[in-house]
This record gives C-alpha cells, structure tokens and sequence, in this order.
C-alpha cells in the first residue's frame, strides 16, 4: 500500500464512509495501515471540516452538497429507531384533515403508520409514500408534480413549489439532513429545500422527525428554523440536556 499522506487517507476514510454508511477505527487502522490514534485524529479532523460524526470507536458521513444517501440506504440504518419515532409523529395528528408528508424514509414510515379509519389527504412529492398510501380506503392522495430526483424518488421544481403554494395544509411532517440549534433545518439540495420551505409555508403546524444523528449536523440549504417546528420528535439516544437546549428555541421535543 505504501505511506500515504494525512489528506490522502482522510479522503480515503470518507470514501469508506460514504460507500459503507460508518466506518470503524479498528478497522480502519487495520485497513490502512497505521495507529488507531492516528485514524482518531483523521476522524477529528474530517469532523472539523464536516465531512463525518464521530461515534463511539467509529464516525459515519455528513450529507452535503455533494454526497447524499439513497432513500434505499436509509431503509437499512437506523429502521427500529425510526419505526418508534414514526409510531410517535402520528401521535400528534390530532384532528389535522389535511397532512404533508415530506420524502425520505422516515417520512414514508409516517404515511404507513398514519389511521386507516378517518378521512385523510395527504399532500406528498414523494413517489413513495404517494404508492405507500394509495390502496388506504379513507385517505386521498396528493401528489405534487415536478422532476423527479433519482435517489429520493420525490418531485422537486417550480412546478412542485408552485402546486404547493395552493394549499393551507393543517399539519407538515418534515425531514431534514440536518438540524442544529444555529443552522436550524438543512438539506444538500437548492431544489428540495425550495419544497420543505414552501411546504412549512403552506402548513398551519409543522413537525420535524428524525434520528439522533440528525442534529447537530449541518448541511448545504437552510429551509427553516427550529423556532418554526411546533414538536420535534426523535428518539432518547438524543441526550436529554440536549433536547431541552432544542426546545427552549419553541419547539415541544419529544424522545421515544
């Protein structure tokens, strides 16, 4: 393999990253050759300029403008995290006639998980959930026209943006790449986040949902602040200290 240089195996790591989902300083160490405190301190490093979260023994990749996990990728991480979070979004339906719900996977777990027995509409841009929900006897689907993206298979553009904008929604479920006290929401693409942001707009109540390892982290485009969430829901790995920081910002946070 030969000695490489520091930035030749930091580029190395978040290409694992990337390609694996997390990486291991065991494994890394081994795999490239050198000291786990050295890979600890390419992790620190990657981490100051964005590129990963370090983890306990490992770190896995940050979302950004330029590297995004495909909806068939998150379907795989995080899945029992993301059932309970789902199971609890739809908690707070209250009596909401009309609902949002964004793309993304944890999204599309919400629409699964929404009542079968009241009468519905649900507005989407994402192909997913718009299939997910089509055989539902009380619920109508919406789904916003536009371009579709190849990884999140959800409609994006003027032509979504301005369906949207037609609408008073009584309840938007959000997702984001990110979300952090300073940044607020953020997502890696311009035209995506055109559509959270109108959606928000469009919404009498929004509710962010999302795993632990959304926060914190800092993506391209921001499309909202905490403050415009009425709850967030994610799961107890957020720590406790932390979630209360969240909500002095307005939001009710909620952790299952």
């Amino acid at each position: 393999m030969g000695t490489r240089t520091a930035e030749e195996r930091q580029r190395e790591i978040v290409r694992i990253a990337r390609a694996t989902g997390s990486v291991d300083v065991t494994a890394l160490a081994a795999d490239l050759g050198v000291a786990k405190e050295t890979v600890r301190r390419d992790l620190r490093a990657l981490e100051d300029h964005g590129l990963v979260r370090r983890t306990h023994g490992g770190a896995y990749p940050v979302e950004s403008a330029g590297f995004e996990t495909t909806l068939a990728f998150r379907a795989t991480s995080h899945v029992p995290e993301k059932r309970r979070i789902a199971a609890a979004a739809v908690e707070l339906l209250g009596d909401a006639e009309t609902v949002f719900v964004d793309e993304g996977f944890t999204p599309q777990l919400i629409a699964e998980a929404l009542p079968r027995d009241r009468p519905l509409t649900v507005v989407t841009a994402s192909l997913p959930v718009a299939g997910a929900l089509a055989e539902a006897g009380d619920t109508s689907v919406l789904l916003l026209g536009g371009r579709v993206r190849s990884g999140t298979l959800a409609t994006v553009d003027h032509w979504t943006t301005k369906m949207l904008a037609g609408f008073v929604i009584d309840l938007a479920y959000i997702g984001a790449n990110g979300i952090s006290r300073e940044h607020g929401l953020t997502t890696p693409d311009p035209a995506v986040s055109e559509v959270k942001a109108q959606a928000i707009r469009a919404a009498r109540r929004t509710v962010f949902a999302g795993t632990h390892t959304k926060f914190g982290a800092v993506s391209f485009c921001r499309f909202a602040e905490v403050g415009a969430l009425e709850a967030i829901v994610t799961s107890t790995l957020l720590p406790t200290a932390e979630a209360h920081r969240y909500s002095l910002l307005g939001p009710q946070v909620i952790r299952v």
